[in-house]
């Protein structure tokens, strides 16, 4: 018996405290039939938990849906919903609300959303789940579009990457290696130059491996390194040219070439910028890539450099870690092309900014 026999706590079911209940689920007129395998789903659902087709919709459930917002994979392609400030003041039910539809922290989100510049709000696996997202932030009060991953020079397979150039008074004759033939650009042709800084961390690891003894590191190396690179969009090429610090030949600079590569590049961006004063430029990468981690975060890929055999019975494998934010910064520099293409497209009659949410 208790110690205290007058001052049992009594059942749950004996008290009058509301016990915290799960949520009830859903009803079975509630839930959504897939059309393509014909299996049940609950209404939050945009594609079928079973088979992944989109599920059709009503007027009820279509304010039901949830988007699931997955971390995507580094070889799939998305949708990418970019805000379009301004943003009028939200209330902290509001905010609260929409951090919670975007999968970001109210913190996060408020950093985002206080930003002068569009910036991204979440990246989707499909379109429907895109569109979803707008929908419900347009009745939040903030406006949207959306970037699809399918554009040219969304990786970096769809970058031309030149490593040197010879300039005159017309343009610049682009080189990607010495043996390949040269892309002639007009100074004319000059739409966008995006300016930023590609951050990469390395960690490279040797852990001993046994049978009997707990494993243990025997070497470790960290590499860093900081390159600025510059993304220029032409009016003639589909592709973006790329231009890095590190791998670069400043010999079209003459006289003005100096000793550190990043002093080199941002003469060669003036130059560029002095022979066409038309261009658009961007330099504020730099000063967002930390507001949009949560969004377009850096991408970590790990690998073995396999096991070897030190001695009878031991044994080391090695791992190697390497973090950058290259991805991002591709990523950040189209959105600003996206947004040039879509603001040119608004100024045409009958157009206007963000109205199909596609592009």
């Amino acid at each position: 018996m208790h110690k205290d026999n007058e001052n049992v706590p009594l059942p749950s079911w004996t008290t009058d405290e509301p016990e915290d209940l799960a949520p009830a689920p859903f009803a079975p007129d509630q839930m959504v039939r897939c059309d393509e395998c014909l299996r049940a789903n609950p209404p939050t659902r945009v594609n079928c938990l079973y088979c992944a087709a989109v599920l059709p919709h009503n007027e009820t459930t279509v304010n039901l849906q949830k988007p699931a917002l997955r971390p995507l994979e580094k070889w799939e392609q998305g949708y990418n919903n970019i805000l379009l400030p301004p943003v009028a003041n939200l209330t902290p039910a509001d905010l609260a609300e929409a951090a919670d539809l975007l999968r970001l922290r109210p913190d996060d989100l408020s950093r985002i959303l206080s930003s002068d510049t569009p910036l991204p709000l979440a990246r989707a696996a499909t379109i429907d789940e895109a569109q979803l997202v707008q929908r419900r932030l347009n009745l939040l009060g903030i406006g949207s579009s959306i970037m699809p991953d399918a554009d040219p020079g969304a990786d970096s397979s769809g970058l031309v990457k030149v490593r040197a150039v010879e300039i005159d008074e017309s343009g610049i004759y682009a080189y990607q290696t010495p043996e390949s033939p040269f892309i002639r650009v007009h100074w004319s042709n000059f739409v966008l130059l995006v300016v930023g800084r590609v951050i990469v961390k390395r960690v490279e690891m040797k852990e001993r491996k046994g049978k009997r003894a707990e494993n243990s590191i025997l070497d470790s190396s960290e590499f860093f390194t900081d390159e600025t690179v510059a993304d220029l969009y032409t009016r003639a090429e589909v592709m973006p040219f790329r231009f890095a610090a590190n791998s670069f030949d400043f010999s079209c600079l003459e006289s003005n070439k100096g000793l550190l590569a990043g002093e080199n590049i941002a003469r060669l961006l003036q130059l560029f910028r002095e022979h066409a004063p038309g261009v658009q430029y961007d330099d504020a990468f730099n000063s967002v890539r930390k507001i949009i981690e949560p969004v377009w975060p850096s991408v970590q890929q790990n690998e073995s450099s396999g096991w070897r055999r030190d001695r009878p019975g031991k044994y080391s494998v090695g791992s190697i870690m390497e973090l950058t934010n290259e991805m991002q910064f591709s990523r950040y520099s189209r959105l600003r092309n996206h947004l040039l293409a879509i603001g040119a497209s608004a100024s045409q009659p009958g157009n206007a900014l963000g109205e199909s949410g596609e592009n």
